[in-house]
């Protein structure tokens, strides 16, 4: 089965509609301390005018229900990814705000199996779990993948409902040996995609998609 797909941390609507030509599922627009970050009013300039299909997730670092739900609401996302380990409850009131259609995804930093969050794991109100590197500086867009090897032995491999999706250091030279190796639902890129930070390369985003696609139907 091919796999959802993910392009992340867009900045421009050329980005963003290149991206969606390419036959990405989901873009991602950073409300987050960072580079790649843009505002609410940014994202809400851009998403009209993309493919209604297409989901619009937005990532949000440290945020809080009252900051996220207005950029929700003004960007018009269908989706948003915690990328931090979020209160209690906070899925909870955006499951309860914004109903079944917003997906909202979690993020485990996979270090080893004994370091995964089993919170963000078992939460109920999550449509995805995005398993991600980090480094010391960042939390994600790090461009270092994790270990392919033991996160298919100890999360990957194992039975279970969670829609997983592979994140970090993923690239169009070797996109193709991380779907062999994790079958993951989905897979999402930043940096192996771009050009500099929140620019993305036309060829490296094609090439990156096809080879996904590529990979799923062999």
């Amino acid at each position: 089965m091919s796999p959802w797909i993910k392009i992340c941390a867009n900045t421009s609507l050329d980005d963003a509609l290149m991206a969606a030509e390419a036959g990405a599922n989901a873009l991602g627009f950073v409300f987050a301390p960072s580079p790649r970050c843009i505002t609410a009013e940014q994202a809400a300039a851009i998403v009209p005018h993309l493919p209604r299909a297409i989901e619009k997730i937005g990532v949000f670092v440290d945020a809080s229900f009252e900051e996220i739900a207005p950029i929700v609401e003004t960007a018009a996302l269908t989706g948003v990814q915690l990328h931090f380990a979020p209160p209690d409850g906070l899925s909870t009131r955006l499951r309860r705000r914004f109903g079944p259609s917003l997906r909202i995804l979690r993020v485990v930093h996979f270090r080893d199996t004994d370091s995964l969050d089993a919170t963000a794991l078992n939460d109920p109100d999550a449509d995805g779990i995005l398993v991600d590197s980090r480094t010391a500086k960042a939390v994600g867009g790090t461009g270092i993948p994790f270990d392919w090897d033991a996160a298919r032995e100890g999360l990957f491999g194992k039975p279970g409902g969670n829609k997983l999706i592979a994140a970090g250091g993923l690239s169009p030279a070797n996109i193709e040996d991380a779907i062999a190796k994790l079958q993951p639902w989905g897979v999402d890129v930043v940096s192996g995609v771009e050009l500099s930070p929140g620019r993305k390369d036309p060829a490296k985003v094609r090439a990156f998609i096809a080879s996904a696609r590529a990979t799923a139907r062999a």
